[in-house]
C-alpha cells in the first residue's frame, strides 16, 4: 500500500489576498482546488491512503475532502494544535509505514509520483528529495577580486543556476525518530541533522513541470499554465 502525507496546515500569508477566506490548498486551479488536483494525481499513481496534516482552517478542509471516498481513496487527518513546521507534524502520526511520501499541499507538477516512490523503496533509501533547477538573476555587475584588491574578472548581471527542493520527499520510517516531539521542526532542520549525522540523503532531479504556488505571481502562472499542463498529467 502506498501512503502519502500532504502538508496542508499553513496560513498561506504569502498568497494574500486569495487566502483571506480560503485555506491555501483550496485555491482553485481551473475547476478544482490545487489540493484536489494533488489527491487525484496521487490516486492515479496508486496511493491508497492519504493523511492530510492540517492546522489553519482545518474544519474547511475536512468538510471538503471528508473521508476521500469521492476520489476512491482513504483520507484521514492529523491535527497540529500549534504550527510544527514541515516535518514536525509527522511525529503526530502514529501508524506511518516503513516508507511513505511527504509533500506540500500547494504544488503543481507532472512528477511521476509512483516512480519516485517505487525507486526510493527499491533502492532502500533513507530520505529522498525530488529536485528541480531554478536560476536567479543578479541585478548587479559582479566583480571577481583577488587578495589585495586586484580585479581579475567581471560578469555583467549573471544568471546563477540552483538545484532546489520541490517540496516532495520520500522517507523511511527511521527518519521520524530524529524529529523531536511537539516542537517546530522543518525540512531544513531535518536535512542538516541528517548531514551532521552522516546519514545518506538522495536527490532525484525532475526536469519536467514544477511550480510552488506560494505567491500571487505563482498562482497566476499556475492558472495560465493549467490548460496545457492538465493534458500532460495523470488524473
Amino acid at each position: 500500500m502506498k501512503r502519502a502525507v500532504v502538508l496542508a496546515g499553513g496560513r498561506g500569508t504569502r498568497l494574500l489576498p486569495y487566502t483571506i477566506a480560503l485555506p491555501k490548498p483550496l485555491v482553485p486551479i481551473g475547476d478544482a482546488p490545487i489540493l484536489e488536483i494533488i489527491i487525484r494525481q496521487l490516486v492515479a499513481h496508486g496511493f491508497s491512503r492519504i493523511t492530510l496534516a492540517v492546522n489553519h482552517q482545518a474544519d474547511i478542509l475536512r468538510a471538503y475532502f471528508a473521508d476521500g471516498s469521492k476520489w476512491g481513496v482513504e483520507i484521514d487527518y492529523s491535527l497540529e494544535k500549534t504550527p510544527l513546521g514541515t516535518m514536525g507534524p509527522l511525529k503526530l502520526i502514529p501508524d506511518l509505514p516503513d516508507n511513505f511520501l511527504v509533500m506540500n499541499g500547494d504544488i503543481l507538477t507532472d512528477l511521476n509520483y509512483a516512480g519516485f516512490f517505487d525507486t526510493h523503496v527499491s533502492k532502500k533509501r533513507l530520505f529522498t528529495i525530488s529536485s528541480a533547477m531554478r536560476s536567479q538573476k543578479i541585478d548587479y555587475g559582479v566583480l571577481e577580486v583577488e587578495g589585495g584588491g586586484s580585479l581579475v574578472g567581471f560578469i555583467e548581471k549573471p544568471v546563477l543556476p540552483y538545484v532546489v527542493s520541490m517540496g516532495i520527499y520520500c522517507l523511511s520510517r527511521q527518519v521520524v525518530d530524529l524529529i523531536p516531539d511537539r516542537k517546530p521542526f522543518g525540512f531544513d532542520n531535518l536535512v542538516l541533522d541528517l548531514i551532521a549525522r552522516r546519514k545518506p540523503v538522495s536527490v532525484v532531479a525532475h526536469d519536467g513541470y514544477w511550480l510552488d504556488i506560494g505567491r500571487p505571481d505563482d498562482y497566476q502562472k499556475a492558472i495560465d499554465d493549467w490548460p496545457r499542463l492538465k493534458k500532460m498529467i495523470v488524473l
